[in-house]
């Protein structure tokens, strides 16, 4: 029984963790111990780590003390009286970014509790220092709950993270997540804090060995002042450390190809080609195979005891197997290809207590990629390899990061960190026996088949853009952040300053500088009308509507960005129950053309406030109400200053043809158009002065949040949470040029395209701009237009969700959490990207991060309102593991998510027109407006993995022997489709409908490790 003075004096100890965690940061790499003592029982308390790190401080004259910044590990906490142990606890495990209650109160002492181990599921059981919204996974859960072995695999247990929908996928090919209706190149990733997020695109960041993960977090929302470049989520992970005794591992997973699935084939959807190649297939995905195998070792203890430690980890993945690709589009050139792949990672870290007060952490970590194969020819008709064609490309992506981090406990009360860090990727793409002196023919199958005999001709070329094999990014990070505890608050301040390169960025088409791609439409209407491209009736052999486009594709170039900001942020205890939290955050970004130019500077203040609460409503961590309230920023990525602000190229030419060589290329052409481009990519570098609107504004998000968490009983905690959403700015591009051109003109300006060489202009959508045009005299005029002038509507992507949970913490017998989330991410735009406009070329949907085809003129918005590609209006989760016995345990992870809004894209209009010269993009189905959502939903998305781990007393415990089967039903449900219904005027697009990716097919990993 608990009287109420020690419950009182519970209260107070769980004041001061209020302000201990109020130094420990999102995002961070430490955590802290709090508590209260009862009076006249001590001091002072002190801890010591297992890495040997001591510390000591004094009890205020009420008995509290609070350690904060503390390196992850386990500790010794000892309450002192003059100098002597009065009470000792072991085996305290401390959370990361979280506070660790250790008290000493007269009825909790008469208790025996040496030993006990402390985490964020007792004592308390509310971590009422929070007003975050995140998840943590701790290292042993990572080694229960079946898993995929990625960061974002990891991230799909909270609730409210997706998998995208448009198939892209980060530096090391893991398919990223969309985080509360946000796009997937939104989101922040951090290895022991340092920023590791893909400066080119934001397409995910690098990662760890599996092993060599200590934490993850997971934030979904809320995070201080401290941290921001994020509207989506944030994935920090935090790497593991040496101790004061040596361990050893080592693991070897395999995942057999004889325990994989089938994957289920694909047909066209909405009916053949014209030259089917075999019946109604399209891809023969059953005939894929695969294997993989894992091996990955570590050893982690002390070069000098009590001083100087260190952790390594390696872990080298090799998937080998078999792909053959669909039967038409870019792949065509790639029937059948033998591939090995090949993930090497490393993680090694350095720790060195200089003295209790001065900490040195260096840490090194590798996550890279390289792939390579043979292409063969395939019998997609008899389902047979043929002969080899030549080999794939040699493909290396990923890189590495260094950083050194330095902690100083300068008093009690002022703590001083400082972290500078270097990564560099890579991006390597050489194709094998690649010959300069074939062109890329796509398309085959849409070949007139009077002229080829009925069988499509190609030839052997099977590259359509070459890259600069040096290509990559380099990225600095540098942090200061300064903690001091006065009284009731704890004030931190500091900065956070990035540095980005993109080198040799982007392609060239291959061959002779451009490629050929076939089609046929109906001979009667215009190929496009905004392109100015006719109808192929008027033109010798065009009667049947077969034409051939000759297309050229060129950007190189080298591009920089630097993003500064500075914080400052006030946790104040206000109460013993009431928490507030108060934040400011500046942030300042630039980005630089090839020439070295700035096109965008953005340096005037860009305040996000940040403000929180907790209230613990009973006194005693069993109820808690939390809400905050903060505008987040993101900077431009690097990829605009490669299309929008480069001198990329970008021109299509139509032809009639009257002829087909062995080769595949067209004979006996008839120009239907000179060289056209939709956004006048001409390949001149504009200038930097004119490629922004004036006083452009960052993209940025308000976000609001209002929940509570409350225990049932001893054995249950739940909780709700409301979250909304708000995008109040964006950039992105716009491509109408005639537009611009005549307001210019009405205003008595004389411009031209000649004097104003851009392709596209970067502005915020939905609201009025002013551009800056150059007139025929060279003098800088300014252009304004209003939204009504733009034919917009004023922008729009509103998320709000409703999340619950049940959670059951481990209790030595089970664990397990469920949540459901219902949710809905609307408007006109999805963000940075667009999911849903996949192309074959690609595998993926638009990847121009930033410069999408969304408000690129009045026309392909319209109808554009509605559910957005990354909108699951339910999900449900649940994962958790039993210890059935001492040595067997069981464990499950299931999701269910409602499918995405189904798309149905076409030509504008009844008429089936393209006045902006982009074919069948617009929100239009068979001539019929098509807003997003209005054509129903994809199927739901059930996912069941399972798992067994058997550890054999006989070995200590040592020796585990696991087996995971991973979407256990064999459900193989579309997660997207091709969303184009005509593939050209008043012609069905055979492939609309047909799935662009499906859930992979049941497998099974086996694994045997043993630790040491």
């Amino acid at each position: 029984m608990t009287n109420g003075n020690s419950n009182g004096k519970r209260i107070l100890a769980l004041a001061i963790g209020l302000c201990v965690s109020g130094g420990v940061l999102a995002q961070a790499t430490t955590g802290g111990i709090f508590g209260q003592v009862a009076a006249g029982q001590g001091d002072s308390v002190s801890i010591k780590s297992g890495s040997g790190l001591s510390r000591e401080v004094p009890l205020d004259d009420k008995g509290r003390y609070s350690i904060a910044q503390l390196p992850l590990g386990t500790y010794t906490v000892t309450l002192q009286r003059q100098g002597q142990a009065v009470e000792t606890r072991d085996n305290i495990a401390i959370r990361v970014g979280a506070g660790t209650e250790v008290s000493f109160t007269g009825a909790v002492a008469a208790q025996n509790l040496s030993g006990i181990s402390v985490t964020a599921n007792a004592l308390p059981a509310i971590d009422v220092s929070s007003v975050d919204s995140r998840t943590v996974v701790t290292a042993d859960q990572l080694a229960k709950v079946p898993l995929g072995r990625s960061s974002e695999a990891i991230a799909l247990l909270a609730p409210g993270v997706v998998n995208n929908g448009g198939s892209f996928s980060g530096p090391t090919g893991q398919s990223l997540v969309s985080f509360g209706g946000s796009s997937a190149s939104e989101n922040a990733y951090y290895v022991n804090g340092f920023n590791t997020t893909d400066p080119l695109r934001g397409f995910g960041g690098l990662t760890l060995p599996y092993g060599a993960i200590d934490q993850q977090e997971v934030y979904t929302g809320g995070y201080g002042a401290a941290y921001g470049r994020s509207d989506g989520g944030v994935i920090n992970v935090v790497g593991k450390r040496g101790t004061n005794q040596w361990h050893f591992g080592t693991q070897v997973l395999w995942e057999p190809a004889f325990a994989r699935a089938r994957q289920r084939d694909r047909f066209y959807e909405s009916g053949l080609p014209a030259t089917p190649v075999a019946g109604n297939l399209y891809a023969a995905d059953s005939e894929d195979r695969s294997w993989t195998t894992t091996v990955s070792a570590y050893a982690g203890g002390p070069l000098v005891k009590d001083k100087l430690f260190l952790f390594v980890a390696g872990e080298y993945e090799r998937q080998e197997g078999n792909t053959v690709n669909p039967v038409s589009g870019f792949l065509s050139g790639k029937p059948y290809v033998a591939y090995r792949q090949n993930d090497p990672r490393w993680y090694a870290k350095l720790d060195w207590n200089i003295t209790d007060n001065h900490i040195l952490e260096v840490t090194g970590a590798s996550d890279k990629y390289d792939s390579s194969g043979t292409i063969y020819r395939y019998d997609y008709a008899n389902r047979v390899q043929g002969a080899r064609i030549g080999a794939d490309d040699d493909i290396k992506s990923g890189g590495d990061v260094y950083t050194a981090k330095y902690t100083g406990y300068l008093t009690d009360a002022l703590t001083l960190t400082a972290q500078y860090g270097r990564m560099k990727t890579s991006d390597y793409d050489v194709p094998g026996g690649y010959d300069p002196s074939l062109t890329y023919v796509d398309g085959v199958t849409n070949q007139n088949p009077a002229l080829n005999g009925g069988v499509g001709r190609g030839n052997r070329q099977t590259i359509v853009s070459l890259v600069d094999p040096g290509r990559g990014n380099r990225t600095t990070n540098t942090r200061i952040d300064l903690s001091y505890k006065l009284g009731d608050h704890t004030l931190s301040a500091g900065i956070d300053n990035q540095t980005a390169k993109a080198l040799n960025q982007g392609s060239n088409s291959s061959g002779p500088g451009y490629y050929w791609a076939y089609d046929q439409a109906d001979p009667n209407t215009p190929l496009s009308t905004g392109l100015g491209v006719p109808a192929t009736a008027g033109f010798p052999n065009g009667a049947q509507g077969y034409y051939v486009v000759k297309t050229v594709a060129n950007s190189l170039a080298t591009v920089r960005s630097s993003q500064r900001a500075q914080y400052i942020e006030d946790k104040w205890q206000v109460s013993d129950r009431w928490l507030l939290s108060i934040g400011l955050r500046n942030d300042q970004f630039r980005n630089y053309n090839a020439d070295g130019q700035a096109y965008i500077t953005q340096h005037k203040p860009q305040w996000a406030p940040r403000l929180g609460f907790a209230w613990d409503v009973n006194g005693d961590s069993s109820f808690k109400i939390y809400g905050n309230a903060g505008r987040y920023y993101l900077g431009l990525p690097l990829n605009p200053s490669l299309n929008a602000a480069g001198a990329y190229v970008s021109t299509s030419q139509y032809y009639t043809y009257g002829g087909i060589a062995a080769d595949g290329t067209p004979t006996g052409l008839t120009a239907m158009s000179g060289p056209v481009s939709a956004n006048n990519a001409f390949g001149i570098l504009p200038d930097p002065k004119t490629v922004s609107t004036q006083n452009l504004k960052s993209e940025y998000q308000d976000e609001f949040i209002l929940g509570f968490t409350k225990t049932a009983g001893s054995d249950w905690v739940y909780g709700a949470k409301l979250t909304q959403r708000v995008l109040r700015s964006a950039i992105d591009d716009y491509c109408d040029i005639d537009r611009v051109l005549a307001k210019a003109q009405s205003l008595g300006y004389d411009v031209t395209t000649a004097s104003n060489p851009v392709s596209c202009w970067l502005f915020n959508p939905g609201k009025a701009n002013t551009f800056t045009l150059v007139d025929t005299s060279g003098h800088y005029v300014s252009v304004p237009l209003s939204n009504k002038e733009f034919g917009f509507s004023t922008l729009k992507r509103k998320y709000y969700g409703l999340e619950t949970f049940l959670e059951h913490p481990f209790d030595g017998r089970w664990y397990g959490k469920l949540t459901y989330v219902f949710s809905r991410s609307y408007g006109n735009t999805e963000g940075q990207l667009r999911s849903d406009l996949y192309r074959e070329s690609r595998g993926t949907g638009q990847t121009a991060v930033s410069t999408t085809q969304d408000w690129d003129n009045s026309w392909i918005m319209d109808y554009s309102n509605g559910a957005q590609n990354n909108d699951h209006k339910h999900q449900l989760k649940f994962f958790g593991y039993y210890q059935l016995t001492p040595e067997w345990l069981v464990s499950a992870n299931l999701s269910l998510i409602a499918g995405a809004p189904k798309p149905c894209l076409g030509y504008y209009g009844p008429d089936r027109a393209d006045p902006a010269g982009y074919g069948n993009s617009y929100h239009f189905c068979f001539g019929e407006p098509s807003p997003p959502g209005s054509q129903g939903r994809l199927p739901w998305i059930r996912q069941l993995d399972l798992g067994v781990s058997y550890r054999p007393a006989f070995a200590a415990s040592r020796l585990a022997f696991n087996a995971n089967v991973f979407n256990a039903l064999n459900e193989q449900r579309v997660l997207a489709i091709f969303p184009n219904g005509e593939s050209s005027p008043n012609k069905a697009n055979p492939l609309y409908g047909t799935p662009t990716s499906r859930q992979l097919p049941r497998y099974v990993r086996l694994s045997v490790s043993y630790d040491y």
